[in-house]
């Protein structure tokens, strides 16, 4: 079993869906959580008293918004005076079909997801990085998409966010190794959470199951459990690494 004690992790955006599995599954590796929400506090709070143990925390904050963003990680600092693990898993998903869309719309459904799927993971990570060299490492976990890789033709800033994702992962990944800091990302394909129930529930649910030679979605707990092998002790070598969690429902080569 993965033991993670004592280490200080942020999951972000972990109010539910895959957020709340990866807090969920650090807290029984013996971590110490920090339940990020931007919003939600009552649904933040429901995932704070799901977890093992007392020493978690909430901490709020707007990743899109640098200020905010930097001030998130002081707020660990303050409280469990370091961070060994960052979970970049906040995001959004917004159709902005470009048939169907003036040009204000457009912009601003690409301005929107590019904040928080994409500058939000980048000014949370340089913040963390700075308190992580002083301490001599950590890790960093984002989650990015399957999207990134087939297209996103209904939300193509989310896939353009994701894929942004996955080449500031690797980039970090080489710039940082030295550092004794690793970074890695998760690509998901759909995952079985709230946000996805309406179309897994909907006429074309069978279809989307039926992507994946197993006939299902992803569950949460089995994106959780890659974040959390990622982030534990001897994994550094996979520093770079883009891991699918897909179900084979699309392969890259």
């Amino acid at each position: 079993m993965i033991n993670v004690k004592n280490k200080i992790v942020l999951v972000t955006g972990a109010s539910g869906g895959i957020g709340r599995a990866i807090a969920i599954k650090f807290s029984k590796a013996n971590a110490i959580v920090a339940v990020h929400y931007s919003g939600n506090k009552k649904a933040a709070n429901a995932t704070l008293s799901s977890l093992s143990q007392k020493n978690h925390f909430l901490v709020q904050g707007d990743v899109s918004n640098p200020a905010e963003a930097k001030q998130i990680i002081e707020t660990i600092i303050e409280k469990a005076g370091r961070i060994d693990i960052l979970v970049n898993n906040a995001g959004v998903f917004e159709l902005h079909p470009p048939k169907l869309l003036n040009f204000e719309e457009w912009q601003k459904a690409w301005q929107r997801t590019i904040s928080i799927n994409l500058l939000g993971p980048a000014y949370l990570s340089f913040a963390a990085i700075e308190y992580m060299k002083k301490q001599g490492g950590g890790k960093i976990v984002n989650i990015t998409s399957r999207g990134a890789f087939r297209g996103e033709p209904d939300a193509p800033a989310y896939g353009a966010s994701k894929a942004g994702l996955n080449a500031m992962s690797q980039s970090l990944a080489k710039a940082l190794a030295t550092d004794n800091i690793f970074v890695y990302a998760v690509a998901p394909g759909f995952v079985d959470t709230e946000r996805v129930a309406p179309i897994l529930n909907g006429p074309n649910g069978l279809d989307v199951r039926n992507q994946s030679p197993l006939g299902r979605v992803a569950k949460p707990e089995e994106v959780a459990r890659t974040a959390l092998f990622l982030a534990s002790e001897g994994s550094e070598f996979l520093t770079g690494c883009i891991v699918d969690v897909n179900g084979a429902s699309y392969l890259r080569t």
